[in-house]
């Protein structure tokens, strides 16, 4: 409703996992940078945890862009399936075809494949996000898969991505041989203060934007309030607050602008 007005291409504060509009804070640089190295450097289980709305999602969308041709990648956002439904999602993911669409069968293919791609020189990962959902028997399904290896090197990489309670999840007695797979483990943390206003230019350049959107220094400290630094909670109360700018045709937002936004949001909540 409001590019027009501000002379952008996109809507700057979507709730949408656009890896375009990723704002690399020193948190986020960090865990690209655990990822990528974990893949590379083959260390097998990789554990990305973080509170919900801090870019998770997205950034698992940042690192399949990030990788080579050589590595094959399998992407599963829906982690609430039965063994056998985990198993045919990440073949199909893969690009793997089956004759017989039985466990058995579909383990074999997945082995051949890894084996296949190893000799070709490539890597294979395999991404599974809002992993806490899992449950216990399909996470020790997992780290069964996991067995398919070679005596020197892992034939694929698995990265479990998840809320807080994934951590609480793996340290259960019945997954510790899971947990000592992990190698690389990564939390991240909300944007500091400081970060917010490069976060909020980041995005509305690539959204098209010209330079002349301002948040002064009072709306800064208003967002950072409400949002205690969760991406998706800047992006809600910011996305408001340019319908409001857009109403009042300002170009510049202070923090009585934002105290509006807030304040429309709550009761949107209320009333629902």
């Amino acid at each position: 409703m409001y590019k027009n007005f501000y002379g952008l291409k996109e809507n700057p504060f979507n709730a949408t996992s656009d890896p375009h509009f990723l704002y690399l804070s020193k948190r986020h640089k960090e865990a690209l940078s655990s990822l990528v190295y974990g893949i590379n450097e083959r260390k097998g289980f990789i554990e990305i945890t973080g509170e919900i709305g801090t870019g998770k999602t997205t950034l698992c969308r940042a690192l399949l862009n990030e990788l080579d041709a050589k590595t094959k990648t399998a992407f599963i956002l829906n982690p609430r399936l039965s063994e056998m439904q985990l198993v045919r999602a990440v073949i199909e993911d893969f690009g793997i075809m089956v004759k017989r669409n039985s466990k058995i069968e579909m383990i074999k293919a997945l082995n051949e494949f890894l084996i296949k791609q190893l000799s070709a020189g490539n890597n294979v990962v395999l991404i599974i996000d809002e992993s806490q959902n899992l449950k216990n028997n399909i996470l020790e399904e997992i780290r069964l898969l996991s067995n398919l290896e070679t005596e020197k090197e892992k034939l694929f990489q698995i990265v479990l991505v998840g809320q807080p309670e994934l951590k609480q999840k793996l340290a259960s007695p019945d997954l510790v041989q899971l947990k000592q797979r992990i190698s690389i483990r990564y939390h991240i943390l909300p944007l500091e203060r400081h970060e917010i206003s490069a976060y909020l230019q980041h995005r509305l350049h690539v959204a098209g934007g010209h330079g002349d959107i301002l948040f002064d220094d009072s709306a800064i400290d208003e967002i950072y309030e409400y949002s205690k630094g969760v991406p998706r909670l800047i992006n809600i109360v910011s996305d408001r607050a340019m319908l409001l700018g857009y109403v009042q045709e300002i170009r510049t937002f202070d923090s009585d602008i934002i105290k509006r936004a807030v304040a429309e949001i709550e009761n949107l909540v209320l009333q629902q």
